[in-house]
């Protein structure tokens, strides 16, 4: 590990800061925290703490001492200056004289003391930083340290490691730690820094550059201990041949996980990321991996993301699949069973009240292919999976040089069922989607991306499929969704585009069948590659994206909804517009015959008819060729209708978003025109 301090980075930031407004110490603090967080190596997702003490001016020009310490929900690599809010410092310090003092009670006075009452909680951490008597202290769970900790004889390790260090047990972190920690500073205030064991590290100083330097420091000579022992502990056992592809089997774990709400065609799902890597497999593969998932957690708060304890699955064989299906969700009853007993004797042990989170696994590793991480949102998925890795890499160093030895069950489940942890489940607010992995068709522009963009408004994980590269790059970048090209004319290529979407995010539930083209001519007259060419794109390329996602819909057994881009012209067909008509009226009889075959496995099958919406694909040449073949302006024409309004792509994407919810509807056709006596359904 090596210093990513740059004088010439550091006074552009300091500089940019200080030109806003913000204090000087607060900024320099700013850019020494982004240091420590953007390295995985040292803190993962909201993990570690940094302070720094400083003087701030009231309003009335009165000057308070005041310690500015990273606030709960801000991430260390991209923290901003109101990430650490201030906090009175004299009277943050003098908190450490209560004997006791709940989680709760340090809470609320911590917020009492604030400088700004509407910023983030501190800390809770932030007693232990104003006790130390420097002005910049930092802390990080760095995975080198951690693996020399988490073993049988890690004091040992870290004492002939680190001599001139304060070593402290483990304790939870908060009010106890802060007095134990308080205690045994005092007793080596010559100590040049402090760790905690199965926890962390602290380093200090009242010049930054020289704290965060000689964090780096001490990390490197942790990993150059480790690299003294085994560097591939774990022995590998053979992996088949005929292996399946992460896409394969990311649904049925998907499906595995799925929780029953009760209420038919409404699971809870997760969404699930795919990892693996030569350092994964050789984990997975081990011929211990069984034991080496039941050890525990890296560090404490990791258990938050990911459990206690992760799933080890065999390799899965392509040709075996059922057989693995089976064994996956008898390996999920199991943990559940595991989970619910574990939470039921620490509950009654912590006095009876806590409320039982869900008892779904987090991780899968699986021989031959890699680790699974859910999550109830992609982004949630990504961290569980980073923390899994992390949590692979601390194992094998320590495995390398003993055993890893986690915490205890007790001290875990105290973690887990934090009463600071508990009182965020009633702030979560999931939005309709959430949970759910759409794909869109055609969407990187007009119709398609407005059903995109009201999916992820309603919080879904989506895809956006498209043959235009460029436009389809810019479109999932503004909305922070996947992009995957593709020509859905080509049965291969959607295969290989579905597939990157269960592989990305372990599963499908929308689809969103939008793609099209609007092809004119009369029967007589137009030529045959039109005609077939308007319904490959119409009719063939809506099929082969149906058979795609419906494959990986069953695979997961949740259920889905398929919901198509018809057309009034299936049911209102217009003159001189034989190839649209005819191959869109073949794409309703395709989404009725869906509804029929897949009803039973609780995938709903439904239609959009929408008219004279004013997309790419409806040019405003498209606009004046139709008003002239009814005898109309291009303003009456795009108002022709019973509510004499335009409608607009929002207006249908609306229509789309509710047949994409709706549980007890098939077979369904939402017609989107401002009404049309022809175009009604009978």
């Amino acid at each position: 590990m090596k210093s990513r301090w740059s004088d010439s980075e550091f006074a552009a930031v300091v500089d940019a800061y200080v030109a806003k407004g913000i204090n000087r110490d607060l900024a320099v603090r700013t850019y020494t925290t982004r240091l420590l967080g953007c390295d995985p190596e040292l803190v993962l997702h909201g993990g570690g703490n940094t302070s720094v003490k400083t003087v701030l001016t009231e309003m009335d020009g009165t000057e308070v001492e005041v310690l500015c310490v990273k606030g709960s929900g801000w991430d260390m690599g991209t923290i901003e200056p109101q990430g650490l809010p201030a906090v009175r410092l004299e009277p943050l310090r003098a908190m450490v004289g209560f004997q006791t003092l709940s989680d709760d009670d340090m809470v609320m006075l911590q917020r009492r003391l604030l400088i700004d009452p509407s910023a983030p909680n501190p800390s809770v951490e932030a007693i232990l930083h104003a006790l130390l008597p420097f002005k910049h202290i930092d802390h990080t769970h760095a995975n080198a340290i951690v693996s020399l900790t988490n073993q049988p004889h890690g004091e040992e390790i870290i004492r002939d490691l680190f001599p001139d260090s304060i070593i402290v047990p483990y304790v939870m972190p908060g009010f106890d730690l802060a007095k134990v920690c308080d205690a045994a500073y005092s007793a080596n205030p010559r100590g040049d820094g402090m760790i905690l064991l199965k926890h962390g590290i602290f380093t200090w100083s009242d010049d930054p550059r020289t704290s965060y330097e000689d964090m780096i420091a001490k990390i490197e000579k942790a990993e150059k201990r480790i690299a003294k022992g085994q560097v591939k502990p774990f022995r590998s056992v053979a992996v088949p041949g005929g292996l399946a592809d992460a896409a394969d089997i990311a649904p049925i774990l998907r499906g595995a996980l799925a929780i029953d709400t009760g209420k038919d065609g409404e699971p809870r799902r997760f969404v699930l990321e795919h990892r693996s890597n030569e350092r994964i497999l050789d984990f997975c593969n081990s011929d211990k991996v069984e034991s080496l998932v039941h050890r525990g957690n890296a560090t404490p708060e990791h258990v938050i993301h990911i459990k206690r304890f992760g799933v080890a699955l065999p390799a899965p064989q392509k040709d075996k699949l059922d057989e693995w299906s089976a064994e996956v969700r008898a390996a999920v009853a199991r943990y559940e069973a595991d989970y619910t007993d574990y939470f039921t004797r620490n509950n009654a042990r912590a006095g009876g009240n806590k409320q039982m989170l869900d008892p779904k696994p987090r991780v899968f590793y699986v021989a031959g292919v890699g680790l699974f991480a859910a999550g109830a949102a992609h982004k949630n998925a990504v961290v569980a999976a980073d923390v899994a890795e992390a949590t692979i890499e601390v194992i094998t160093n320590a495995e390398g040089i003993d055993a890893f030895e986690a915490l205890s069950e007790v001290d875990l489940f105290d973690i887990e069922y934090w009463s600071l942890e508990q009182a965020k489940l009633t702030k979560v607010q999931e939005k309709p989607l959430t949970r759910h992995v759409a794909i869109v068709t055609g969407a990187a522009s007009g119709l398609g991306l407005a059903v995109a963009e009201a999916l992820k408004a309603e919080g879904a994980d989506v895809a956006l499929f498209d043959i235009s590269e460029e436009p389809l790059k810019a479109a999932a970048k503004r909305l922070g969704a996947l992009p995957v090209i593709c020509d859905v004319s080509s049965p291969d290529a959607v295969d290989s585009a579905v597939a990157e979407v269960a592989r990305h995010f372990g599963g499908i539930d929308i689809l969103i069948s939008n793609a099209g083209a609007a092809f004119q001519g009369r029967l007589l007259s137009v030529d045959e590659a039109t005609f077939r060419k308007a319904f490959e794109l119409n009719f063939w390329s809506h099929h082969y994206v149906a058979r795609a996602v419906v494959r990986v819909m069953e695979k997961q057994q949740t259920g889905g909804a398929l919901v198509f881009n018809v057309s009034k012209q299936a049911v209102n067909p217009g003159a001189d517009f034989g190839p649209y008509g005819t191959s869109k009226a073949a794409l309703m009889a395709l989404m009725r015959q869906y509804a029929v075959e897949h009803g039973a496995s609780g995938i709903t099958s439904n239609a959009v008819n929408a008219d004279r919406i004013r997309t790419g694909l409806m040019t405003d040449q498209m606009v004046e060729d139709r008003s002239k073949a009814r005898g109309l302006t291009p303003e009456e024409y795009m108002r022709g209708n019973m509510l004499k309004r335009e409608v607009t792509a929002a207006d249908v994407a609306a229509a789309f978003l509710h047949l994409a919810k709706a549980r007890a509807s098939t077979g369904a056709v939402i017609t989107v025109d401002g009404g049309n006596v022809a175009a009604m359904m009978r």
